[in-house]
């Protein structure tokens, strides 16, 4: 069996703890917080443990402070409706006895409408055509840092095949529109619910990169603080989050240190399946002043 996908059950198999209360842990990793995505698909499957033949359709969050990944999270949900179309639970993320984390996450039965309709896919490489051979083929693959080729390679839950390479060298993305293809590392079983999650777990990567996208800069920009701040998806059709779904990216706006995105994920047929939209903290690193000459 792959790593990748032990990880990313492990991940999202909480542990109940008593009615309404469960607890998550964090891979064993570098990362000096807890990612975001992990406290969104945790929060949402805590939710999901609450509802019975309801699937998603939305979810608001709001993170409050970083996560600590020493130690496990512990999510308590609470049911505040329970209707005939509709369910909605909040849960709470809690470290050190404090909300680390918040979301709101709506259930709906599934009905018949009067209306459907979506967007477009944008015309985009296929995934075959980024695969780590392809793109080692291009000029510019040399010359792309060690650090960016191994965040992209396979050994994490997620898979993920940038589109617009041509960034991670200081290109500007004139229109901000950014597209990167997704998939988890591994199959997932047959469970709508857990590849719902897997997905909330992955529309956290890269999403604020296409902020910096019409300057030139990305998230490795090590003079960059980003930070996500808030998270709002919509689920619309049925998907395999173990199968290629294209995330395509925009920013309609930033201003006064933070960074509005939005993303739609679409199938490899076309399929729209799910919206996404996040604000982030896009701070500089400000240089610490030069410390006064002892000699006066």
């Amino acid at each position: 069996m792959s790593k990748s996908l032990i990880d990313l059950l492990s991940i999202l198999d909480l542990e109940p703890l008593e009615e309404n209360l469960f607890r998550g842990v964090s891979p064993k990793t570098s990362w000096q917080r807890v990612f975001g995505g992990q406290v969104i698909g945790q929060a949402m499957m805590a939710a999901c443990r609450t509802v019975a033949g309801r699937m998603p359709h939305s979810l608001h969050c709001y993170f409050i402070l970083p996560g600590d990944p020493q130690i496990p999270i512990i999510y308590e949900v609470e049911r505040l409706r329970d209707g005939k179309s509709y369910s909605t639970r909040r849960v709470t993320a809690i470290q050190h006895g404090q909300a680390i984390f918040s979301i709101m996450v709506s259930f709906h039965a599934e009905e018949e409408g009067a209306f459907d309709h979506q967007d477009p896919m944008p015309k985009v490489p296929t995934p075959d055509m980024l695969t780590a051979e392809e793109i080692a083929k291009q000029p510019m693959f040399k010359e792309m840092p060690e650090f960016i080729r191994r965040y992209y390679e396979s050994d994490r839950p997620i898979e993920l095949r940038p589109v617009e390479l041509g960034r991670y060298f200081g290109q500007k993305i004139d229109d901000g529109r950014i597209h990167v293809w997704i998939r988890t590392a591994a199959t997932l079983p047959d469970d709508t619910a857990l590849h719902m999650c897997a997905l909330a777990y992955a529309s956290d990567f890269s999403l604020l990169d296409a902020s910096m996208s019409r300057y030139g800069r990305t998230l490795f920009d090590k003079r960059m603080m980003p930070a996500s701040l808030d998270h709002a998806m919509w689920f619309h059709r049925p998907f395999r989050a173990d199968e290629w779904l294209l995330y395509a990216q925009d920013s309609p706006s930033s201003q006064d240190g933070r960074g509005l995105t939005r993303g739609q994920i679409f199938r490899q047929d076309g399929t729209l399946v799910a919206s996404v939209a996040q604000e982030g903290s896009l701070r500089e690193r400000r240089e610490k002043p030069a410390a006064p000459d002892a000699r006066g």
